[in-house]
């Protein structure tokens, strides 16, 4: 994990104020369709891990400031890693959803 997840304490609930404070942020959950309709962080939008390539649909401009969540931390890992090599210019693994303390939105 990089150094955002050792510096910041509880990751995913610092990682979402970041995205609420930095204009333009998108909030990626990276989980299964059926995991993100039961349970997801409010103002997320939906690109499963394997689906990846669509990234583009919510985030065109690969200058956009993108956090990445996932169950665990692990998915959202991997998916940074890929975003990265696509030319994102500003991503950020925020971890898991298991850890987070706010309320959760159900699809």
């Amino acid at each position: 994990m990089g150094l955002f997840n050792f510096t910041q304490g509880n990751s995913i609930d610092n990682g979402v104020q970041m995205f609420e404070e930095t204009p333009g942020a998108v909030l990626v959950d990276v989980r299964t369709p059926q995991e993100y309709s039961q349970g997801h962080i409010p103002e997320s939008v939906n690109v499963p891990l394997q689906d990846l390539g669509r990234i583009a649909d919510v985030a065109p401009d690969k200058a956009t400031p993108l956090f990445v969540y996932c169950q665990s931390g692990m998915r959202s890992a991997q998916a940074t890693s890929l975003l990265k090599r696509a030319g994102y210019e500003s991503v950020e693994n925020i971890g898991g959803i298991m850890s987070y303390s706010g309320k959760l939105e159900r699809a």
